[in-house]
C-alpha cells in the first residue's frame, strides 16, 4: 500500500478545522486543508464576529438614549444601518488575515481551495487532485435551516448568512424564531431603530434556559418595544422584501396577519454533509447526522468530525475543543481522550444570559436531588455603581454542596460564568467559591455571594444557639 500524501487532511476551514490544521502543522504533521468557500467559517463571516459587532453598536445607541441613568443628557443617536454594517464589515476585514490561506500556508499547511468529495476510504478528491491521508477530519460546519413555510423563500428572507449584507434601512423586521440568534438580532435591530416582531411556536423565548433567567431577558426586550407572538405557527408568507405579510396561527387556531418589511429566519441549523461522498469513505449517516462514537470518530476509524457537523452543541468554543481532542488522538494516539461534557454558552442579549452544567429545570425534570442558591445583581456594589442591576446569579448543587451547574443573567454574564465553568468541571463545591477572595468591587463577586447563601442556609436558630453556648458568645 502506498504511503499517504498527508498525515492529516482537514475538510472545512472554519474554527475547528483551522485549529486542527494549525495545531497539526505546528506539531510536525504534514497537513492539507480543503475549503470550498471562505476560510474563517461561520464564526468570522456570519456568526460570532459580525453579530457581536452589531450588538455593540446597538448597545451604545441604547446607552446614548438612556444616558440619564448615568446623570448625563440623553441623546438620540439616529442610527444609520448602512454605516453600522460597514463597521461590521471592517471588523471582519481586520480579523480575516488571521484565517487567510496565505497565513496558513506560511505555517506549512497545504491549503486547497475548491469543492471535493471522498472517492475512496483513504482518498479525498478536489477538482481532480487526489489527497490521501492517515487521518481525515470533517469540519464542514452547518448552515441556517429554512422552514418549509409557503412563500418564505420567495419573500427574500434573510438568515445570519445574509443579514449583515444589508445596507438599506429596515423599518419593520419580522424574526422567525426566539432562540439565541433570533433574540440577539431582535434586540439589536430594535435598538438600531427598527420595529421588531418575533414569532415562535414555543411558549417562551430561549426555551433551553430556565424560565426565570429567560424571563429577565424577555421582560427587557418587551420594555424596549420588541413585540412577540409566541405559541404561534406561520401559515404562509406573502410579498417580497420591503412589503411582507406573514399569516400566523395561534394555539386556538385563529389566524392573523403581521405586516413588515424584512424577514429574518433564525429557526435552527442544518449540518453540511451533502456532496462529501461519505458512502465512498465508509462513513455512516443516520437521520441526517454523521454517526460517531464518544471519541468523535465516525464509522471509518480514521475519519473524525469536529464542530457543528459532530452534532450536539454548535458553538465555536466547542469546535475548538473538539479540535484539540482529535489532534491528541490523531498525532499522539491518546485514544482515551474524550470531549468534555461541561460546556458553557452565552446568549449576548442585554442582559446577557450564560449557563454551564445542569440547569434548575433539568434537575427538576430528571428528578435529581438538588439545591438552588441565588443572588441578585442589585445587591452587588459594582453593579449599582455602573447602573446595571438587572438579573441574578444562580448555583445548582447536590445536597452536599457540589456544583452541578450555574446560570447568570446580567451584565457581562458571558465573562462571569468562566469561574463557574472551572468549578463545575473540577467537581468543586459552593464552599470553594465562597472561600476564594474576589477583588472588590467587581461584578464577578456575585458568584461568591451566591455561594455564600449555602453557608447561611446552615446557620439555623438552633445552630446559632449552640455556637453561642460552646464559644461563650454574648450577642442577641
Amino acid at each position: 500500500m502506498a504511503r499517504p500524501d498527508f498525515d492529516i487532511v482537514v475538510i472545512g476551514g472554519g474554527a475547528g478545522g483551522l485549529v486542527v490544521a494549525a495545531g497539526g502543522a505546528s506539531l510536525g504533521a504534514r497537513v492539507a486543508l480543503v475549503e470550498k468557500h471562505r476560510m474563517g467559517g461561520d464564526c468570522l463571516w456570519y456568526g460570532c464576529v459580525p453579530s457581536k459587532t452589531l450588538i455593540k453598536s446597538a448597545h451604545v445607541a441604547n446607552a446614548m438614549r438612556h444616558a440619564d441613568r448615568w446623570a448625563l443628557a440623553p441623546h438620540d443617536p439616529k442610527p444609520d444601518l448602512a454605516r453600522v454594517m460597514e463597521r461590521v464589515a471592517s471588523v471582519i476585514r481586520g480579523i480575516e488575515p488571521n484565517d487567510s490561506p496565505e497565513r496558513f500556508r506560511s505555517l506549512g499547511v497545504d491549503v486547497v481551495l475548491g469543492d471535493g468529495h471522498f472517492v475512496a476510504p483513504d482518498a479525498f478528491e478536489v477538482d481532480g487532485r487526489r489527497l490521501t491521508a492517515k487521518t481525515f477530519v470533517l469540519a464542514t460546519g452547518s448552515r441556517p435551516a429554512m422552514p418549509p413555510i409557503p412563500g418564505l423563500a420567495e419573500s427574500g428572507a434573510l438568515t445570519n448568512e445574509t443579514v449583515f449584507d444589508l445596507r438599506e434601512n429596515v423599518p419593520h423586521l419580522l424574526v422567525v424564531g426566539g432562540g439565541p440568534i433570533g433574540s440577539e438580532m431582535a434586540q439589536a435591530f430594535r435598538r438600531l431603530g427598527s420595529e421588531v416582531t418575533v414569532v415562535d411556536v414555543a411558549p417562551r423565548i430561549l426555551p433551553r434556559e430556565d424560565t426565570d433567567t429567560a424571563g429577565v431577558v424577555h421582560r427587557r426586550m418587551l420594555e424596549e418595544g420588541v413585540r412577540f407572538h409566541l405559541m404561534a405557527s406561520i401559515a404562509k408568507v406573502e410579498g417580497a422584501r420591503g412589503d411582507v405579510r406573514m399569516t400566523i396561527r395561534g394555539k386556538d387556531g385563529a389566524e392573523g396577519v403581521i405586516a413588515g418589511t424584512h424577514v429574518l429566519v433564525a429557526a435552527g441549523r442544518k449540518v453540511n454533509i451533502e456532496g462529501l461522498g461519505l458512502d465512498a469513505a465508509g462513513v455512516k449517516v443516520e437521520n441526517g447526522r454523521i454517526v460517531t462514537d464518544a471519541r468523535l470518530r465516525t464509522t471509518h476509524p480514521r475519519v473524525y468530525v469536529v464542530g457543528d457537523v459532530a452534532g450536539g452543541y454548535q458553538f465555536t468554543h466547542v469546535a475548538e475543543h473538539h479540535a484539540g481532542i482529535v489532534l491528541r488522538q490523531a498525532i499522539f494516539h491518546l485514544f482515551w481522550t474524550r470531549p468534555s461534557t461541561v460546556v458553557p454558552w452565552c446568549t449576548y442579549t442585554d442582559p446577557e444570559l450564560a449557563r454551564v452544567g445542569l440547569s434548575e429545570d433539568e434537575a427538576r425534570q430528571q428528578k435529581i436531588e438538588h439545591r438552588v442558591y441565588r443572588f441578585a445583581f442589585d445587591e452587588i456594589d459594582r453593579a449599582r455603581a455602573e447602573g446595571e442591576t438587572e438579573g441574578f446569579a444562580k448555583l445548582v448543587t447536590d445536597p452536599k454542596g457540589r456544583l452541578l451547574g450555574a446560570a447568570i443573567v446580567g451584565p457581562h454574564a458571558g465573562e462571569l460564568i468562566a469561574e463557574c465553568v472551572l468549578a463545575v468541571s473540577k467537581g468543586m463545591k459552593a464552599g470553594d467559591l465562597s472561600a476564594a477572595i474576589h477583588a472588590y468591587p467587581t461584578l464577578v463577586s456575585i458568584n461568591r455571594r451566591a455561594a455564600d447563601q449555602r453557608l447561611k442556609e446552615g446557620l439555623t436558630p438552633s445552630s446559632k444557639t449552640w455556637i453561642k453556648r460552646i464559644f461563650g458568645l454574648r450577642g442577641v
